[in-house]
Parts: structure tokens; sequence; C-alpha cells
């Protein structure tokens, strides 16, 4: 694993991620690592998203025999009342 070290992180800051880490029982090591990991899996979703997007704009969206949406899931709860779950 890689190591990370970060300069000239203000009092205050440093202060304020010891009390969050502090008042969820985790080390700050563990409470910064977490926070990491948290921000690469929302850069992925970021990503995902404007693959879609750039998707969308090039081929103008959906195609007339995309199911509807809407549709499909009173059907998918429709079947899910109807077998009792």
């Amino acid at each position: 694993m890689a190591v990370l070290t970060i300069r000239d992180v203000p009092e205050d800051v440093r202060v304020a991620l010891v009390e969050s880490a502090r008042e969820r029982g985790q080390s700050l090591q563990v409470y910064l690592l977490t926070l990491l990991k948290q921000e690469a899996a929302f850069s992925r979703n970021r990503q995902i998203i404007g693959e879609i997007e750039r998707e969308l704009a090039e081929h103008g969206g959906v195609d007339a025999d995309t199911p509807n949406a809407a549709e499909y899931l009173a059907q998918a709860r429709a079947e899910r009342e109807g077998r009792g779950t």
C-alpha cells in the first residue's frame, strides 16, 4: 500500500478531524482512510455519470423501443405484491 503525507494542515482542521474520528471511535488514520475511500468511490461514480451523459448527448437519449421505466417499476411492484413479499 502507498503512504501519503499531508503537510501544512492548519491546526483547527487537524483538531476537527481528530474530533470527528473520536466521535466515531476511530483513530485519525482509520477515519482519514475511510474518507479517502469514499472520495475515490464518489470519483468513480462521477466518471460513470459523465460517461452516461456523453452517451445520451451523442445518441439523443432513449430509443423508441426502450422500456418505460415507470411502467417497468409498476410491473415489478405488482409482481412483488402478488408474491406477498
